[in-house]
C-alpha cells in the first residue's frame, strides 16, 4: 500500500512556483536595508532580469505576480514581455518593513541601535523593528496570499518577483525551517528558486539559482 501511495503521489502534477528576487538596486548597495523604500533597478539589475527572462522564455506560466515596489515590479514586467499575461501586483509581497532602519547599512544599525539589534538576534522571529515589522508579521501577510495563488493555479506554474526577506519566508515554510534560521538561505539579486506544491507537501527544487543566482567572488 505504501508503494502504491508513493506512485500515486509521483504521478500528480504539482503546482510550481518560480520565485525570483529582484535585480540589483539603483544605488548599487548590497549592504543597505531598503525595505519599503521604493528604489528602482540599476542597469545591471535590468540585465539580470533580462537574462533570467531569456532562461525562462520556454517555460509556460499561468500567471506572473510582483510586489508593488518598483524594483520587483520592473523585474516582473521584463519577464512578462511576449507573454499573453497581465502582470498582477500583490502588495502583501512587499519586502520586510525595516522601520527606523530603512536605508541604513548593518554597520550603521549596529552603531545607532545596538540594544535593538541584539534583541533581534535573540528573537529573530518575533522581534519587531522600531516602526517596522517582525518576521512573524511578514509571514502572516505573505503566506496566506501565497496560499491563495497556489489554490488558484492548481497543477499550473506561476511566477512571483519579490524580495530577499519575502523569498526566505516562503522558502523557510516550504522547507519546514523555523524563521529563526531564515538567514541560512542565501538570496542573491536576480536569483531563481523553484518550489513544487503537492496536496500534502512542498518540494524545493532550486534555491538561489538561475543565471544570476551565484554570488560574486
Amino acid at each position: 500500500m505504501r508503494l502504491q501511495a508513493q506512485r500515486a503521489k509521483a504521478s500528480l502534477t504539482p503546482t510550481r512556483l518560480y520565485l525570483v528576487r529582484h535585480g540589483q538596486v539603483a544605488d548599487g548597495h548590497t549592504d543597505r536595508y531598503h525595505g519599503n523604500n521604493d528604489i528602482g533597478l540599476s542597469p545591471h539589475g535590468v540585465r539580470q532580469l533580462e537574462e533570467l527572462a531569456a532562461q525562462l522564455a520556454a517555460v509556460p506560466l499561468a500567471g506572473v505576480y510582483a510586489s508593488d515596489l518598483t524594483r520587483a515590479l520592473a523585474g516582473a514586467e521584463i519577464i512578462s514581455r511576449g507573454r499573453n499575461l497581465a502582470l498582477q501586483i500583490i502588495p502583501e509581497f512587499r519586502e520586510v518593513h525595516f522601520g527606523a532602519w530603512e536605508g541604513l547599512s548593518f554597520t550603521e544599525i549596529a552603531a545607532r541601535y545596538p540594544a535593538e539589534l541584539e534583541a533581534r538576534f535573540r528573537d529573530l522571529t518575533s522581534f519587531r523593528i522600531p516602526g517596522g515589522e517582525s518576521l512573524l508579521d511578514v509571514s502572516s501577510r505573505v503566506l496566506p496570499r501565497l496560499g491563495d495563488l497556489i489554490a488558484q493555479h492548481l497543477q499550473e506554474a506561476f511566477l512571483v518577483v519579490a524580495h530577499a526577506g519575502v523569498n526566505r519566508v516562503i522558502l523557510s515554510e516550504a522547507l519546514g525551517l523555523s524563521l529563526d534560521h531564515l538567514f541560512r538561505l542565501d538570496q542573491n539579486y536576480g536569483c531563481l528558486n523553484i518550489i513544487d506544491y503537492f496536496p500534502d507537501m512542498a518540494v524545493v527544487r532550486l534555491v538561489n539559482g538561475g543565471v544570476n543566482g551565484v554570488a560574486a567572488g
